[in-house]
């Protein structure tokens, strides 16, 4: 009787130890690493004083890599044997920013050697990147560890593209368990930051084999938008025409005035009939609602199927995992 009994307890006990595991935390590095988010922020501002767009830099590798297996650092694996890196993605073109990742954990490395993975260097890096530059704080949750692989595949279905619709985009969010508000809300990232001619040059002309430009787009941008990229589709352009290095609500102003920049942007708000349209004016209408929005959609992002307790690693090296001798790193609880 006393055996029978005691099966179900472990099994609660089992399940309870893997909920637990599985929470992140603001507390995490409190003993291992205290001054972890200051180490971080130091990084970040001093990257941001030498290119302005390395805010925009660090939370685009964030983004992508939650959006494909969670949020565990995968988006940083370069090629090796046996890893086929994300970075060989579609969606993964042009993206920039791993040597100021780094940078940071070179500086993390020196003060709290093997403790903190790269995924939540990439957490934290966001949150500064953003409140550096003007917008909203949050307490990041701690505890992801990193992947020891990479998932290409993932990320060429997975991440969104500059030329999908709203229906296509929201598919993508709500595959990760992010909401229409999410959408909207993390979307606003693009208030900072640029983007190559081409990811947009196809809606100055001929737009879905329309013959005409992309009727959503206001004329005048556009033909500003022209000029810039007779340079050539490598050509970049600011996101946002108006504060391009502040994190502000313009975004959505922006595409009220019909100059969002990309057309996955631009859909949100010309999109007819579309639930996105009211969240568009409410942020439009007052910066806290988005501030406060887009703090939380954050949190949510960074909560998408992390690896915790024993799983994944902590890498010494943000872009290859650690060694089969375990030289590079250890695991770290």
């Amino acid at each position: 009787m006393a055996s029978s009994n005691a099966i179900p307890i472990f099994f609660l006990l089992a399940l309870l130890f893997g909920a637990s595991s599985a929470q992140l935390s603001e507390t995490f590095y409190d003993r291992t690493c205290p001054r972890l988010p200051n180490i971080v922020r130091a990084a970040v501002k001093k990257a941001i004083e030498t290119d302005i767009r390395a805010g925009a830099k660090l939370i685009r590798l964030h983004f992508h890599d939650c959006f494909v297996n969670g949020c565990d650092g995968s988006v940083l694996l370069e090629d090796a044997p046996g890893i086929v890196s994300e970075l060989n993605s579609p969606g993964n073109q042009g993206i920039q920013g791993l040597e100021i990742v780094d940078a940071i954990k070179a500086a993390v490395e020196s003060e709290c050697p093997n403790t903190v993975s790269c995924a939540d260097i990439l957490a934290q890096a966001s949150k500064d990147s953003v409140d550096v530059q003007g917008g909203p704080s949050w307490r990041v949750l701690y505890g992801r560890r990193d992947s020891r692989i990479a998932n290409k595949t993932g990320a060429d279905s997975g991440l969104a593209s500059p030329f999908e619709t709203l229906v296509q985009l929201k598919k993508k969010f709500s595959d990760v368990g992010l909401g229409t508000t999410d959408l909207v809300a993390l979307s606003g990232a693009h208030t900072f930051g640029r983007s190559r001619c081409r990811f947009f040059s196809h809606r100055f002309a001929n737009f879905n084999n329309t013959g005409r430009p992309d009727p959503s787009l206001d004329a005048n941008y556009r033909g500003f938008l022209q000029g810039v990229c007779s340079a050539g589709p490598d050509t970049r352009a600011n996101f946002d025409p108006t504060t391009p290095d502040v994190f502000d609500k313009n975004y959505y102003t922006n595409l009220q005035a019909g100059k969002g920049l990309l057309q996955s942007d631009q859909e949100l708000f010309s999109t007819a009939g579309a639930d996105t349209i009211a969240i568009v004016n409410s942020f439009a209408a007052r910066e806290g609602t988005f501030f406060k929005e887009f703090r939380q959609s954050m949190i949510n992002m960074g909560n998408i199927k992390p690896l915790t307790g024993s799983r994944g690693e902590i890498r010494k090296n943000c872009r290859r995992v650690n060694s089969a001798m375990g030289g590079e790193g250890h695991d770290v609880m």
